[in-house]
């Protein structure tokens, strides 16, 4: 059966935009990789009959609902109550989850009194499968009635994640004996609106498996997802897919269950016994945080400069003055020269360097925002790549993209690919 989910968000507070609505995000993205698709999300706010309507739209076109919050102890708290009218099922007391509650409160409150209203956390729906909450207060739950499976989710985000990967997940995994695999197809240097054009008719024809895009920040992320009732038998639908994308998209896709590019630098540094360094000046230290971000990273990064004015250029990285007073800090001689002295100062295999305008104003020598220099110097000589990374990006994007071209050249370099 194909199993099609809506979410409802309750709480007024998201309306009004006090708080942003990250409960739908982690749920759309869990369901994804179960292979439930998402049409609708709707958000309401403590409304019992703007909720009583809401309701009744999401069971006629979808066949799975999931609310998130609205399941506390104070008088706005009228998701169950509502929910429970609009499908017929009456609500009762849980002796157990009551206890649960009291104890919970005995404990945080150091012999304070627990209010009366808490009890309407341990009403649940007659028949109901219980989400326990030991990161909170309010249980969840999940029923199905005239063939729509409703599941109950406190807001917190915390909790909710909680309940979400402890108890929903397993739930909607038993409505079918079919279980749901996936692989991430990292991608850097093609756009998200190209990579979909080249690889549309494989995304459009794909049933099973199937492939989907997702932008991220300056790269792209492809998941290639299978229904089987085996890893094997659906690895032997999966890696034709993702070998057939390799081949069409070439030496951009840098990777396949990786969370970065940093990532794969870090492998590849390692497995050589190879070691890097990095002179930065409009990232900002950026790159050797990446870098150091992840485990591992002591046995391959030397360290890093954050020479941000031309005097600690000169003085740190022995940049000379003459290449600063002729070309400006942000060109190809400097980049060149700084990676250089870093790599000289930290002894290091490689070093990567950056220097550029991030904004919000042009730089002195009228460069333009976005404009970025990124080098890498080796024992077999120094690369500088020119970076046009503008169009309206802001001042922390520019950055991010800055450091992440800084690793992609290197990745190049490390796997003997094409450095452009």
């Amino acid at each position: 059966m194909h199993y099609n989910a809506e979410l409802i968000a309750v709480g007024t507070e998201l309306l009004l935009g006090n708080i942003a609505n990250t409960d739908a995000q982690m749920i759309s993205e869990g369901l994804s990789t179960l292979g439930i698709d998402v049409y609708y999300h709707t958000v309401v706010g403590d409304n019992p009959q703007r909720l009583r309507e809401a309701l009744d739209i999401a069971r006629r076109r979808a066949n799975i609902i999931i609310t998130t919050g609205g399941l506390g102890p104070t008088y706005d708290d009228l998701t169950k109550q509502t929910i429970c009218e609009a499908f017929g099922r009456p609500l009762e007391l849980h002796e157990d989850i009551w206890q649960g509650i009291q104890d919970y409160f005995a404990r945080r409150m150091k012999g304070g009194k627990i209010t009366e209203n808490n009890k309407q956390q341990a009403m649940l729906p007659v028949g109901c499968t219980v989400f326990e909450n030991p990161v909170g207060t309010a249980p969840g739950c999940a029923f199905e009635e005239g063939g729509v499976h409703v599941l109950m989710l406190p807001g917190p985000p915390y909790e909710c994640r909680y309940m979400f990967e402890h108890q929903a997940v397993p739930y909607l995994q038993g409505l079918t004996r079919e279980r749901i695999f996936s692989h991430e197809i990292r991608i850097f240097g093609s756009g998200e609106s190209q990579v979909e054009a080249t690889l549309h008719e494989m995304m459009v024809k794909g049933s099973n498996p199937t492939l989907a895009p997702y932008a991220k920040t300056g790269e792209v992320m492809l998941r290639a997802t299978a229904k089987a009732h085996s890893r094997e038998e659906a690895e032997a639908m999966l890696q034709p897919m993702i070998a057939q994308v390799r081949e069409t998209l070439g030496d951009v896709v840098y990777g396949v269950d990786v969370s970065s590019l940093e990532e794969v630098v870090l492998r590849l540094l390692r497995e050589k016994g190879l070691t890097l360094s990095a002179a930065e000046s409009c990232t900002g230290g950026l790159l050797a945080k990446r870098i150091t971000d992840l485990a591992g990273a002591s046995a391959v990064f030397r360290g890093g400069v954050v020479s941000y004015t031309n005097a600690v250029k000169e003085q740190a990285l022995g940049v000379p003055g003459e290449l600063l007073e002729r070309y400006g800090a942000v060109s190809e001689p400097v980049a060149i020269a700084m990676a250089e002295g870093c790599r000289r100062l930290c002894g290091s295999d490689y070093a990567l360097s950056v220097t550029g305008v991030a904004g919000p104003d042009r730089d002195d020598r009228d460069n333009p925002v976005g404009t970025v220099f990124v080098a890498l110097a080796s024992r077999e000589g120094t690369i500088c790549r020119q970076l046009d990374l503008t169009r309206g990006r802001s001042r922390g994007h520019i950055r991010h993209l800055a450091a992440s071209n800084a690793f992609d050249l290197l990745r190049r370099k490390l796997q003997g690919l094409p450095l452009e």
